[in-house]
């Protein structure tokens, strides 16, 4: 029954191949008592395999099969960049729940994972296309551009050079992609404008 699974400690895997995703979701699981990570030897054993992808495609989906083939594993999808896959094929592979890395909190993951491994079949999911819009509506053309440039090391003189804009014009267009996308630097604006897959 999922309430009495809820109650007990969850075994948890993680699949991850970038180091510094596979170190997040590690901390998130060591921040919540009520989860245990297990090592990948012992995958078979997780009540939840926490899979982190770049790009979710039928590809991604056939590593699902390769990472546990147990029947009724139970898998919560990261996705990093974009979602490609069907939603139907991805359920049919075990796919009980999608939470974005962007919007993946200590508590919106302990709660995914809590809900994909106690059988709960409305577990927090975000709708692929409606996340993904949301986070593309978030940035307009000139703001993506002077983002990609800042990305590729060009100084906002630089960028008012390119673009045919004056300068002041560029740092008001970077404090809007900023103030847009709740982010504190121009770096962490790009950053975030990477792993939306926008630049």
């Amino acid at each position: 029954m999922p309430q009495q699974v809820l109650t007990e400690t969850l075994r948890v895997a993680i699949h991850a191949p970038v180091p510094l995703v596979r170190a997040g979701l590690a901390n998130f699981v060591a921040l919540d008592p009520r989860l245990h990570e297990l090592p990948q030897d012992r995958i078979r054993e997780a009540d939840a395999i926490v899979v982190a992808l770049d790009v979710a495609d039928a590809s991604a989906l056939d590593l699902l099969h390769r990472l546990c083939d147990k029947p009724g594993a139970r898998f919560l999808v990261v996705v990093v960049r974009q979602w490609r896959a069907d939603m139907s094929a991805a359920r049919k592979r075990g796919v009980r729940g999608v939470v974005w890395w962007d919007f993946c909190s200590p508590d919106v993951f302990a709660r995914s994972v809590r809900a994909v491994a106690g059988g709960d079949e409305s577990a927090p999911t975000l709708p692929p296309a409606t996340a993904r819009a949301r986070t593309v509506a978030k940035l307009n053309s000139r703001e993506v551009d002077v983002l990609r440039l800042i990305a590729e090391g060009k100084q906002c003189d630089e960028i008012a050079t390119e673009l045919s804009y004056s300068e002041r014009t560029v740092r008001y267009i970077l404090y809007g992609a900023m103030k847009r996308t709740r982010t504190r630097n121009r770096a962490h604006a790009v950053s975030y404008a990477i792993r939306a897959g926008l630049i």
